[in-house]
């Protein structure tokens, strides 16, 4: 019974991405996560939990082969490489990724592996133990995992603290019922551009605005979201900035909406010898595109705008998001 109970826990993936990784990275991890396995807790900043008892079924292979894939195609897709802990609980799978060094790795602890793995590691290592906690500790003479899984939860308390010394003696010992729950997306998705050089020309500026309103369409679509407002943020030379946001009519994620909006904030800006040094837009408030209504139209132009939309999105899935796109920004790119 105590084997077959092992092999009945759930297999879970830690993933830690790079320190200071930008907010858009960050979410093309979580998508690649998502197509590994439906049920991903992101963890911002840059962490992020799968569980992958179902994934393992799905690709028909093991959690060691996940995270190998995982890391190749943030490598390849991102130019980001990740480490990835897996193990039984959340507790150990996040304490492997920390134990790998940068710049990744893999690192898989078996459920029959935890007690012996754990044991030698500093308490400090202990995914849950923080500094304060370390110290109290190690003034004990609890210096090692092995050490604080071998003394009474009663002394660890007294230590610790009720709550807190109770669920230290449990994660030392490898036990940690927390599941993995689905956590959305933080309610925000962004496209940003940098001008190396100051720019008073006011059609770059617009064919820029125009590059970010496809980018940021292309995201919230691929991404199945729809936002209900916009943000647009100008920066200035000198450290200026300005910044105003407009909501849309309807929750969208379609190009032609975000364009309108967006160029309503830029011409809200009053824009004239102004040098900008950056541009930023941001779609706020998102919604699931599954929510959002689907009125009737009678308006041919935009259903055929629609269908061109869906065609280019599959275009850039396949050969890359550069790939097609309105005169305008394939310009703006080379001339950037």
């Amino acid at each position: 019974m105590k084997d077959r109970a092992r092999i009945a826990q759930p297999t879970v993936m830690h993933v830690r991405c790079p320190d200071r990784l930008p907010e858009e990275a960050y979410r093309q991890v979580l998508e690649l996560l998502a197509a590994l396995g439906p049920v991903v807790q992101a963890l911002p900043p840059t962490c992020a939990l799968v569980e992958l008892n179902g994934a393992v079924r799905y690709h028909a292979t093991d959690a060691q082969r996940l995270g190998e894939m995982l890391r190749v195609r943030s490598i390849c897709r991102l130019g980001i490489d990740v480490r990835v802990g897996i193990g039984p609980t959340i507790t150990v799978a996040a304490t492997a990724s920390a134990q790998i060094r940068d710049p990744g790795g893999v690192l898989v602890i078996a459920p029959e592996r935890v007690a012996d793995w754990l044991g030698p590691l500093p308490v400090e290592a202990l995914h849950g133990i923080g500094p304060r906690q370390a110290a109290a500790l190690q003034d004990y003479g609890i210096h090692s995992v092995g050490l604080l899984a071998a003394v009474s939860p009663a002394t660890v308390q007294r230590l610790l603290g009720k709550k807190a010394g109770r669920l230290a003696t449990d994660r030392a010992r490898g036990i940690d019922p927390c599941p993995v729950v689905p956590r959305m997306l933080p309610a925000s998705a962004c496209a940003r551009h940098h001008f190396t050089d100051h720019t008073l020309d006011g059609a770059h500026v617009r064919a820029t605005l125009l590059d970010l309103v496809v980018r940021l369409g292309s995201l919230l679509r691929r991404r199945g979201q729809a936002a209900q407002a916009l943000t647009l943020t100008l920066k200035f030379a000198g450290g200026a900035s300005w910044e105003k946001t407009r909501r849309l009519t309807e929750p969208s994620g379609h190009e032609g909406d975000l364009r309108t909006v967006a160029y309503q904030l830029m011409d809200a800006a009053g824009l004239q010898r102004a040098r900008l040094t950056g541009i930023a837009l941001k779609g706020e408030d998102l919604l699931d595109a599954g929510r959002v209504a689907q009125q009737i139209s009678l308006d041919q132009a935009r259903e055929s705008r629609l269908l061109a939309e869906a065609a280019m999105d599959r275009i850039r899935d396949k050969f890359g998001p550069g790939a097609i796109g309105p005169a305008a920004t394939a310009t703006h790119r080379h001339a950037s």
